[in-house]
């Protein structure tokens, strides 16, 4: 059963409240996404860190349920 982007959306927010997130259906399977996650939690960790963080809130998800996540993760600019 293919994943909605309603939910990944609101499993990364409820690790990363404040997070800004883009989510795009690449192949309108619901099992190919890209996702652009901006959150002041990622300030000053690793991109591989950043991306741990989130697919630790997709609890498991990944590669089940949900096949293919581009990700793209960052801190909001300096002054936001």
């Amino acid at each position: 059963m293919p994943m909605d982007a309603s939910e990944i959306e609101r499993m990364i927010k409820e690790a990363l409240p404040d997070a800004q997130i883009n989510i795009k259906d690449l192949a309108g399977d619901g099992d190919h996404y890209s996702a652009e996650v901006v959150s002041e939690s990622f300030r000053g960790i690793s991109r591989v860190k950043q991306h741990q963080m989130v697919y630790n809130a997709l609890k498991g998800n990944m590669g089940g349920v949900l096949h293919a996540l581009a990700l793209q993760t960052s801190a909001p600019p300096e002054g936001s």
